[in-house]
């Protein structure tokens, strides 16, 4: 935690402003700002229908995003393409870990007339890693890119990838395509993170959107998002913000970890919503150019409030 001058910081200090606790064997009891009132607009079940309809996955259900009530019944998605088999296990993530199945030929059209029939104005597509595949599933978000601009003019697309493995003909894959946005989740400081995410590295992450930056920080939009909750300190968490800024990450969101399961691993705090403005502040001054940070932010959530400021863009 940050301390007063002269002090010496904690880097494994609690959040300060955090309900602090440590649960092992049942479901945390949620503090009041996580409460949420589900719903009742028709929106939900016409969303519903045609994702049933398209066969399609998303990742507000495959991670049991608390927000999926909620953005549904606003008519928006994000899409989870390469199935819903991940080939790792991190021990945040609700998504089953799996053999996948072959991919789609037709997942991409799909996920297109989905948004068309939406009405999409900003698209999220994301997806598995596919560690089975050689490019990573990285050719697969290319078509499914393209698909979507070719139905759908004048929209918004980012793309939320795995680490490809950091290969750079895979990251060149997906730049291909031109998306708006190219999205890669740090999720936790560097600490945490071998306890919190299966085969990725902290560094690894950071190169894969310092690459980006690199081949094309003119045209795109770089954004990570971490979870926060996992024990990590506010001085990591201020560190972690300066790396991504040093990989020239351009758009940041900061949300709070929920346990989705028993099997999964413990929510260690609950961080104040007075904290997260706090943090979300902090992060402002390090240069992001757009931060999304509170209990209930996650990568995609509300994704299309940051307004694409003017940029020399291709598509």
């Amino acid at each position: 935690m940050i301390t007063a001058p002269g002090k010496q910081s904690d880097q494994r200090a609690p959040l300060a402003g955090s309900t602090v606790q440590r649960f092992t064997n049942s479901r945390p009891r949620l503090p009041d700002w996580l409460r949420i009132t589900l719903p009742t607009s028709d929106s939900f079940a016409r969303t519903r229908s045609l994702l049933d309809e398209l066969k399609l996955h998303t990742v507000c259900e495959s991670a049991k995003c608390p927000n999926h009530w909620e953005c549904w019944s606003k008519g928006t998605a994000t899409f989870m393409i390469a199935g819903d088999r991940c080939t790792r296990a991190c021990g945040f993530c609700a998504v089953s870990t799996a053999k996948p199945l072959p991919l789609e030929a037709d997942e991409p059209r799909r996920v297109a007339e989905a948004t068309r029939r939406m009405k999409l104005r900003h698209i999220v597509i994301t997806a598995v890693a596919r560690d089975d595949l050689v490019d990573g599933g990285a050719e697969h978000f290319r078509q499914t890119v393209e698909a979507v601009r070719e139905l759908n003019l004048g929209i918004v697309i980012e793309v939320l990838v795995p680490d490809f493995n950091d290969s750079e003909v895979a990251i060149d894959a997906v730049l291909a395509a031109n998306p708006h946005i190219f999205n890669h989740n740090l999720e936790t400081v560097r600490r945490l993170t071998p306890d919190v995410r299966h085969r990725a590295t902290y560094d690894r992450s950071l190169h894969v959107l310092q690459t980006v930056k690199a081949k094309r920080g003119d045209t795109i939009y770089t954004k990570s998002g971490m979870m926060l909750g996992l024990g990590e300190s506010e001085a990591e968490v201020l560190v972690a913000m300066e790396d991504l800024r040093r990989a020239g990450c351009d758009i940041l969101t900061l949300g709070q970890y929920l346990q989705p399961t028993l099997k999964h691993l413990p929510v260690v705090e609950f961080i104040s919503p007075a904290k997260f403005d706090e943090l979300g502040r902090r992060a402002g001054e390090l240069g992001f150019v757009h931060v999304a940070s509170g209990p209930m932010v996650r990568s995609s959530y509300h994704a299309d409030e940051f307004n694409l400021p003017s940029m020399s863009r291709q598509g």
